[in-house]
């Protein structure tokens, strides 16, 4: 069997749930993720234009992301994250921001601003005080618990966590939809988890073989073979920048603590030489010439 893409790099994604066509996929998944009753199950999705926002440089990244109308109009943008770079939260705001944002035009009302929906999919453990691999926030008030708003919500789902609960099958993909999605994007690397899948996509998901299948065939295309690697390998640069930033750091703050230990010594030092001059007789101000003491440190040890 051929090699699959890693569809947790982005491009991989995109090419498997955000590319025209594939629109019933994209629309499986966000069934299961959203959670909607089954009277409000998404039909059918509008993939939208990726460049929403194109104001710095920063924003170019939003290009590998997935965006989306739903059928009520909310929008729907999709990330996915190999690489911990601890912005997370303040990304993501600000992605929704310029997403909810740019939906307003010309002579618009506020009143037809529809809901904005962020899912973040993350290959590292984020929210360490949270065991679950999903999490949902919205905005409430904080005693009473009272929803401001739907229009904003925003999705973590923690890769990490769905396979250590995979492991000691605490979750089923035969049972939750969301489950084999999310365990889709780790099959590349798990033959048990592909052979799973396999046999639910032939047995009762159509949606699910036909992503699989697809995923085989853009597996094999020459092109986005090379734009793959080419994403994969910028990824695992920036992942390697982020630990010599990381090592850096670490070496760095080992050196400020050895000198702030070095300086306690020599303050300690500097206070025994002052208490055996204030011993014998010497003045404040020439004890603080000497020393490099302040008169009002050289005041207390004097109340000692």
């Amino acid at each position: 069997m051929t090699k699959r893409l890693d569809l947790r790099v982005d491009f991989a994604f995109k090419s498997l749930f955000g590319t025209h066509g594939n629109e019933s996929i994209l629309a499986a998944f966000l069934n299961a993720a959203l959670r909607f009753p089954h009277e409000k199950k998404i039909q059918t999705v509008q993939l939208l234009d990726p460049h929403f926002n194109k104001e710095n440089q920063e924003d170019k990244r939003s290009i590998l992301d997935v965006h989306a109308q739903l059928e009520d109009g909310s929008r729907v943008n999709i990330e996915i994250q190999l690489n911990n770079k601890h912005d997370m939260e303040k990304r993501t705001l600000y992605y929704w921001s310029k997403m909810y944002s740019s939906q307003m035009k010309e002579g618009m009302d506020y009143g037809e601003l529809c809901k904005t929906i962020t899912i973040n999919i993350v290959n590292f453990r984020y929210l360490s005080h949270i065991n679950n691999y999903h999490s949902t926030f919205q905005l409430y008030e904080r005693e009473q618990k009272l929803l401001l708003t739907d229009m904003l919500e925003i999705h973590f789902m923690e890769l990490p966590k769905l396979l250590i609960k995979w492991r000691k099958k605490e979750v089923d993909p035969r049972e939750d939809q969301l489950v084999r999605w999310l365990l889709l994007l780790e099959a590349s690397e798990d033959e048990e988890i592909t052979q799973v899948l396999e046999e639910i996509a032939m047995q009762e998901d159509q949606v699910l073989k036909k992503a699989m299948d697809e995923w085989e065939r853009v597996s094999q295309d020459p092109e986005v073979l090379l734009a793959y690697e080419a994403r994969r390998k910028a990824l695992l640069d920036e992942k390697s920048a982020l630990k010599r930033a990381a090592n850096l750091g670490k070496i760095e703050g080992e050196k400020i603590g050895e000198m702030k230990g070095e300086k306690k010594g020599e303050e300690k030092a500097l206070r025994k030489v002052a208490l055996g001059m204030i011993e014998k007789g010497i003045d404040d101000a020439t004890i603080a010439e000497l020393t490099g003491l302040m008169e009002e440190e050289i005041q207390k040890l004097r109340r000692q």
